[in-house]
Parts: C-alpha cells; sequence; structure tokens
C-alpha cells in the first residue's frame, strides 16, 4: 500500500493510499483517534476498518493528523483537523474524480471529526462511528444528520460511556429522512481488544454491504 504525502492546511500530511482498480470504486476515508492520546493512521481500529473498507472494493485512504507521524502541524483542538480531514477528502476525490460513492469513518475523536466532516460536504453518502466520545465533545451540530450511517460501541466502554452514546443515538433517532442504525458489541471496550475487533468489522462490514446494495438496485 503505497505511501502518500499531501497537501494539507499547515503543511504536507502522511498518508496511506490503497486504489481498486476499478476507476468508479467508492471511496473511503477513515479517521484515527485523539492525537494527544496516542492516535495515529496505524490505530487497530483504524487499521481495520481501513482493510475492511478496501476488501468490500473501496478505494481507502487513512492519514495521520497535523502534528501526528510526518504530518505537519501541531494539535488544534479539532478545529485544524476538521480542516486536515477536509484537505484529506479532496486528494482521494481528486485522484479518483469518477467516484459513485464517498464514505466516512472514524474512531473515537476521528468519529467527532468525520460527523463534522460529514455536515459540510454533502457528497458524502454514508458514515461509520465507532466509539464517538459523546461524554467529551457536543455532537448538537447534527441537526438535522444529512445522511445515514452506523454508530457502533462496546458495552464496556469506559472511555466514552454506553449510556452516552444511547443520548446521541435517541437524538439522532427523532430526525426524519435518515436512518441511524446502532450496533453494541457485547463486552467490548473502547479499543475492541480481542475478540471484539473481528466481531465490531463484522458488524461494519454487513452495514456497509447492505447499504452498498440498496444503493445498485
Amino acid at each position: 500500500m503505497p505511501e502518500v504525502i499531501f497537501p494539507g492546511p499547515e503543511g504536507r500530511l502522511e498518508g496511506r493510499y490503497h486504489p481498486q482498480p476499478k476507476k468508479d470504486a467508492p471511496i473511503a476515508i477513515i479517521l484515527h483517534p485523539h492525537p494527544q492520546f496516542g492516535g495515529t493512521m496505524n490505530n487497530r481500529v483504524v487499521y481495520n476498518l481501513h482493510y475492511a473498507f478496501h476488501n468490500m472494493g473501496f478505494t481507502v485512504l487513512r492519514f495521520n493528523f497535523r502534528g501526528v507521524g510526518r504530518s505537519q502541524g501541531e494539535y488544534d483542538q479539532g478545529v485544524g483537523e476538521l480542516s486536515d480531514a477536509a484537505s484529506a477528502l479532496d486528494y482521494l476525490q481528486s485522484l479518483n474524480p469518477n467516484a459513485k460513492h464517498c464514505w466516512v469513518a472514524g474512531f473515537s475523536f476521528g468519529a467527532w471529526i468525520g460527523m463534522q466532516l460529514l455536515m459540510r460536504r454533502p457528497e458524502i453518502t454514508g458514515f461509520i462511528s465507532v466509539a464517538p466520545p459523546a461524554n467529551m465533545y457536543d455532537f448538537s451540530f447534527l441537526a438535522p444528520c444529512p445522511s445515514s450511517g452506523l454508530i457502533i460501541n462496546g458495552t464496556a466502554d469506559r472511555v466514552a460511556p454506553p449510556k452516552d452514546t444511547h443520548t446521541l443515538v435517541n437524538k439522532l433517532h427523532e430526525q426524519k429522512g435518515i436512518t441511524i442504525t446502532h450496533q453494541e458489541i457485547e463486552g467490548a471496550g473502547h479499543f475492541f481488544e480481542d475478540p471484539h475487533m473481528e466481531e465490531m468489522i463484522g458488524s461494519v462490514d454487513q452495514y456497509v454491504r447492505r447499504r452498498l446494495t440498496e444503493t445498485t438496485r
């Protein structure tokens, strides 16, 4: 999988890009957890999401936010990281102008950034939000949430407690015109340690494949 360096708002950003042979393959961007708590694009959840999407036929890009790895700049409270994500999506789209569908997947802090990106980019057709930290960040900007997606979390998550995720999901369920699917992995913590990783990725795979089938009918 080629390493890529592409321009971001504060200098270069480092990523991993995994194309498909089909020119009109759907595209997906994967966003990593909090940079100040060890989050990188090589986080296990992010890595597994990346390959799950590629195995489903997506051209995939994951990258390091500013100040992480070889990405330039420094942590910017989520504001700059959202700009980084927008630049990454621009880059991915520039390489794949014929892509039929565009998805965003994020884990933890990356889920928060991903949901904000969703609000800015109407071309995003679906999202995966893994363990969104609804206890730490305000998700009220999702009014209305512009596309359907999957929110998935573990029942034993102590970083982003399930009760806060339930509150977020219930708020989104009240909105018309979109479908928020919510799944919980029994016994899984925030990082989906084995054996829960396989179950979580399996749920994501099943959800995305179902959505793709519905859109191609």
